[in-house]
């Protein structure tokens, strides 16, 4: 029998008997054992999955950020998290979906700690499975205490969530990115003031780092003392009653400079002694930034100025936001990758600062942001995080090591925020990430909301506006506008003419019209966009063009059908068909998607078109370009545009082939799959009947129209040097555009043309 409760009516005692079935057991998050599942990689990354009640489950993406990385790292017996991977990177995992929406603080022991929507209670797929990255030698106790203890420097990355500067003097309030005041850090939820009590320029460039800014710079702290003690005095100022309370500060931050978060520095959020008082007699620290070149005002891009030395040409490939990307270097002449051993986030922040951003925020593995093509530059790379360049590090040649395109290393910035975002927005689409251009400018000297004449409107300027919305990349860049109906507010033209490079931060920075003149006058004919967090990059296989390029005098019999497809110069219309042949060169052509979307044809099935001489349908009218040029840059062989069927001809090991041409199928390149179209396939060539000998530039153009919109278009042309004597050719130097540093390409096309008197 059972006693009931004093209190509890007979109606409750069922209630009070299912909550207490149902409250978890205190005993539960102990039965959550973690492991690293994925098809590659070092030990320290993989899938991340979970056991529960005897089954191992994956954990969904949707939530999941650094404090459940480092959680879930320290519990598999980790120092700490590098960084988190989303979309199934390792693969996709089989059986339930046990943990959803976690959210961690970052001390807890175990992920069973951390909040979620309760097990198996998810919405996901595998297709949203998280992975984790970690660094640091694997710990011989299998599961670290979490720390309690105040003091950041014992919980890396963990108590100090956010850190911001709160302007203090009229000219750093107007300014954008705000780049000197107060600091203020949030610990647990809460700001709090940094003392300057043994503050420091180390403390400072930090702190710069972390806000998106390269270096940090003297300040005059004596005024800032006198307005200090001003408002201490005031008595409607509330400042001397908060300044006592201990909650109000961060007591002490000793860093070195070169930590690429506040939280590792050693800190003393409290006091030592109980009872004292944080930062007696002291005020809050301040600090000055520096914004790299692409933040000064008045600029949209810029160069950072290298003094020389050890100076290494760095870029940034494929990434979706401003500051992330694959890391690319210029050594020897050619950019190539870094692969990812040892790479870390002091390593990353090099980067970062080179390039005029604050420290990393992320140090990505495993060829996140896509998958290069040619030479890996650089392995093991160990920074100390002083180094004002990549080349000032310790590093391996990458030959010796064995590294991978799988393994190339890509960075994340901390990024100054600008406030871009707020200066434009999409109107009347389907979705957020589509719609008409909307931007806010100064008209007759007040901020006005207005559309964007759709002229001249292409992939660039609206690719420049998907950055700055945060969406993405430009899947679509429209002209007229006529599903999507404008704000109300905004149906006045207000910009037009827009012409970008494309690597502007906002449309603002672009090239436009004075006055505004748009003689369509707007209204359906505003521009638009439709933008996507992803998107393909086709690069051509140079090395390949190279090896197979050779002369064949063929047929007139045997090219009756390339003859109809336009594939052979004007001359061949006047021959004695079928008496004679044409001289051809012909090249092997493979071309590799390096992005990350699949690249698809802008045209449906029903506008695609039967090629009798391939016996396929073909998804592109103009893919590609084939021309032969002098050293001055004009055509001499009439060469030509082919048209393509795209299909997946390979993959690497572990990839699936999603598109084929045979029986009318799906028509692409997947995500690190290439397409090849051999030396033998007709169109396949440039009729060369009619070129005199001498020397020549040979190029191929993708995707030349921008029909497709990909991640770089600056890897889209591939040339080659090409010596033609009569009877045979030469081909040598086939590289991408954006393969070679600029001095290098010069000096190529300078030794040809001193070659043949064309200087």
């Amino acid at each position: 029998t059972m006693a009931m409760p004093a209190g509890v009516s007979p109606i409750l005692l069922p209630l009070v008997l299912l909550l207490c079935w149902v409250a978890p057991s205190g005993q539960e998050p102990a039965l959550a054992q973690l492991r690293l599942v994925g098809p590659r990689g070092p030990a320290g990354e993989g899938r991340l999955e979970v056991l529960y009640q005897g089954r191992w489950g994956t954990v969904c993406d949707d939530g999941f950020d650094f404090h459940v990385a480092t959680v879930a790292c320290r519990q598999l017996g980790y120092a700490a998290a590098v960084t988190w991977t989303h979309s199934a990177t390792y693969g996709q995992g089989e059986g339930p979906i046990w943990l959803d929406n976690l959210r961690c603080g970052g001390s807890e022991g175990s992920l069973a700690e951390c909040v979620h929507n309760g097990w198996g209670t998810s919405d996901c797929h595998h297709g949203e499975d998280a992975g984790v990255v970690c660094s640091g030698q694997r710990l011989p106790s299998a599961r670290l205490q979490a720390t309690t203890s105040g003091h950041l420097g014992e919980v890396p990355g963990l108590s100090l969530e956010e850190v911001r500067l709160k302007p203090i003097l009229a000219r750093a309030k107007l300014s954008m990115p705000v780049m000197e005041g107060a600091v203020e850090v949030k610990h647990n939820g809460r700001w709090r003031q940094l003392c300057d009590a043994g503050w420091t320029r180390n403390n400072s460039r930090v702190v710069c780092g972390m806000l998106g800014f390269p270096r940090e710079k003297h300040v005059n702290t004596s005024f800032y003392r006198k307005l200090w003690n001003m408002k201490l005095k005031d008595p409607n100022s509330s400042l001397k009653t908060l300044s006592q309370k201990n909650s109000f500060w961060v007591h002490r931050v000793r860093c070195h400079g070169a930590e690429p978060h506040l939280a590792h520095c050693t800190t003393q959020v409290a006091p030592p002694a109980p009872r004292q008082h944080a930062c007696p007699h002291g005020m809050h620290a301040i600090v000055s930034c520096l914004p790299g070149p692409a933040f000064q005002k008045g600029t949209g891009k810029g160069r950072t100025k290298t003094s020389p030395g050890k100076v290494l040409p760095v870029r940034l490939r494929a990434g979706t936001h401003a500051g992330e990307g694959r890391v690319e270097v210029l050594r020897h002449g050619q950019w190539g990758t870094v692969c990812d051993k040892q790479w870390d986030l002091a390593t990353a922040s090099v980067v970062c600062r080179q390039l005029g951003y604050g420290t990393a925020k992320q140090a990505l593995v495993g060829a996140q942001m896509g998958q290069g093509l040619g030479p890996i530059h650089m392995s093991e790379v160990r920074c100390t995080g002083h180094e004002r360049s990549l080349g000032e590090c310790h590093f391996q040649d990458a030959e010796q090591s064995g590294c991978r395109h799988e393994a190339d290393a890509a960075v994340r910035c901390h990024v100054p925020h600008m406030d871009f975002q707020s200066q434009v927005r999409l109107a009347g689409g389907r979705s957020p990430e589509e719609g008409v251009v909307e931007v806010l400018v100064p008209v007759q000297g007040q901020l006005q909301w207005g559309a964007v004449c759709g002229a001249q409107w292409g992939l660039n300027e609206a690719m420049v506006v998907c950055r700055q919305l945060g969406l993405g990349f430009a899947s679509h860049a429209l002209q007229e506008t006529w599903y999507w109906a404008g704000s109300p507010d905004a149906a006045r033209v207000v910009m037009s003419g827009v012409r970008c490079a494309g690597t502007e931060l906002a449309l603002q920075q672009c090239q436009r019209h004075g006055p505004v003149h748009c003689p369509s006058g707007g209204g359906r004919f505003s521009a638009g966009v439709t933008c996507t967090a992803h998107a393909p990059d086709l690069v051509m296989n140079a090395q390949l063009v190279q090896e197979t390029a050779y002369l064949e005098d063929r047929p007139l019999g045997l090219l009756y059908c390339a003859h109809e497809e336009r594939c052979l110069s004007r001359s061949a219309d006047h021959m004695h068909w079928p008496y004679g042949h044409r001289r051809l060169l012909r090249f092997s052509s493979q071309i590799h998607n390096l992005g990350r979307a699949d690249f698809r044809p802008r045209m449906g099935r029903h506008a695609w078109t039967w090629h009798q001489c391939h016996r396929h349908f073909h998804s592109i009218e103009v893919f590609t370009h084939y021309d032969l040029l002098t050293l001055n840059g004009s055509k001499v062989a009439e060469g030509h545009k082919a048209s393509f069927c795209l299909e997946d001809t390979n993959c690497p090991e572990g990839l699936q082939r999603h598109f084929a041409c045979a029986n009318f199928g799906e028509q692409g390149v997947s995500v690190g799959c290439w397409d090849t179209y051999r030396h033998d396939i007709d169109c396949q060539w440039i009729d060369i009947t009619d070129v005199p000998p001498g020397s020549y530039t040979f190029q191929v153009v993708v995707n030349p129209k921008h029909e497709v919109a990909e991640s770089d278009f600056s890897n889209n042309v591939m040339r080659c040097q090409c010596k033609y004597d009569g009877q045979r050719i030469w081909m040598h130097g086939c590289h991408t555009s954006d393969a070679y540093g600029a001095d290098v390409v010069s000096d190529l096309e300078r030794r040809e043309r001193l070659a043949n008197n064309l200087v």
